[in-house]
């Protein structure tokens, strides 16, 4: 019998060991590998010494159970009962501080993943801010880049400017003192023909109204006081060059008689040019001309002229300025030798002086410096003047059409419109100062 109750003990504590073992992995497994949000209730192990026959019941979540039977005259169910009920308990306890664990886990999971989740879009955002805002800097880079460049092309301008004003007082110093020298060794020589020219013209000074009994007109004043009053062309004949030429007289502005010889109007004709081509003349009479240097020399040196400048802007503005004393090449033996250097004084008008810092330069183009700047000023402002260093008035430069990027290089008059201005329409002209009645 002792034999007997011991293998149905051992059968029976098998038996307990493997359902326990299956139970609790089945529970760990379903916890692990399936995220349902109901957990189904483990199976309920109980001694059961009250039924009669009944050993252990095992009841299972469905209600159904399994009664394990025992002769009860074993010796040794008593202390078997008790330590199965202990081990119970025990197994019971850990699946249960399994299962709360698993879940404070899964929620300490859950809950990173949202945080991590917002972080990620805070991230996102914040990149995308970043990105415009990166675009934006490369905008206002790439801006900064062009304004700084043209800051630094005025700036080497000014700089260069500056530099040319340090040289230029010792450079006029030493150019006048040349030309005295120059002077006294010609003055020898040059005695005999001033006499003879002096001879030949009349003395500089306020024109007499009209011409002599006879003679041929001298200039556009004499044909209007002559009583031709249409302006047009007209033929001349100046003291000095007798065989005449042709010329355009504006008879109509500020009381007629003007004798023109300079036009812009349209940008038709090239003023970019060498020096035999301002000193002969081009262009046609009735539209954009110059008349030419030897031509206005031997206009000027009759007499006292006056200069008249009218201008024009693309918005149908209009302003003047009038010079009561003008003459190319006054004062010189040989004009063309010594560059038909200008003079020029009383200014009156409306469009501000820019001519008066030129009075006694010398003619400059691009393939004749007589400027006194280090660079040839007709050829880097593309045109012809009589340059200093450089201008304030650019009268013969590019036929631009009002506003420009480039500096100081179209037709300009910087008083009335600034250096990136280029005029529309301008007209040169000149009258001898006539008697006061």
């Amino acid at each position: 019998q002792r034999m007997s109750c011991g293998y149905i003990l051992c059968t029976v504590l098998l038996s307990v060991a493997v359902l326990l073992a299956v139970t609790v992995t089945g529970a760990i497994l379903f916890m692990n590998h399936y995220h349902t949000p109901v957990t189904e209730s483990p199976p309920v192990i109980s001694t059961n010494p009250e039924e009669a026959n009944a050993l252990v019941t095992i009841e299972k979540a469905d209600s159904s159970r399994i009664n394990i039977f025992i002769d009860p005259n074993c010796p040794d169910a008593a202390g078997t009962f008790g330590r199965l009920e202990g081990l119970q308990t025990s197994l019971l306890r850990a699946v249960t501080d399994h299962d709360a664990e698993a879940k404070a886990t899964k929620n300490q999971q859950k809950a990173l993943l949202v945080t991590v989740a917002d972080e990620v879009t805070k991230l996102l955002t914040h990149a995308v801010q970043l990105r415009a805002d990166c675009d934006g800097l490369k905008k206002g880079h790439s801006a900064m880049g062009q304004e700084l460049s043209a800051l630094q092309g005025e700036q080497g301008r000014l700089i260069q400017l500056l530099s040319e004003s340090q040289t230029n007082m010792a450079r006029l110093v030493s150019s006048v003192s040349d030309v005295l020298d120059t002077l006294q060794k010609d003055r020898g020589g040059a005695r005999p023909r001033l006499k003879a020219d002096l001879q030949r013209a009349p003395a500089r000074g306020v024109r007499p109204r009209g011409c002599s009994n006879g003679s041929r007109p001298r200039d556009c004043f004499d044909i209007y006081v002559s009583g031709q009053q249409e302006d047009g062309i007209y033929s001349i004949f100046p003291t000095h060059y007798p065989s005449g030429f042709q010329v355009y007289c504006d008879m109509t502005t500020d009381g007629g008689g003007w004798t023109v010889f300079q036009r812009r109007e349209d940008g038709s004709v090239n003023f970019f040019r060498g020096w035999e081509a301002y000193r002969d003349g081009f262009g046609k009479l009735t539209g954009e001309h110059w008349l030419g240097l030897k031509r206005i020399h031997v206009l000027t040196v009759q007499g006292s002229y006056e200069l008249r400048i009218d201008l024009e802007d693309f918005d149908n503005g209009t302003a003047f300025a009038h010079y009561g004393s003008f003459g190319v090449g006054l004062f010189s033996v040989d004009p063309e030798e010594d560059g038909y250097p200008v003079s020029i004084a009383d200014y009156s008008g409306t469009a501000g002086d820019s001519f008066l810092k030129h009075n006694g330069m010398k003619f400059t183009t691009k393939d004749l410096d007589n400027d006194h700047s280090e660079n040839n000023c007709a050829a880097f402002y593309h045109g012809a003047w009589w340059y200093r260093n450089c201008h304030t008035s650019n009268l013969n430069g590019q036929y631009l059409k009002g506003h420009h990027s480039s500096y100081a290089d179209g037709i300009e008059w910087s008083s009335w419109t600034g250096w990136q201005y280029s005029l529309k329409f301008t007209e040169m002209k000149i009258r001898p100062v006539r008697e006061e009645n």
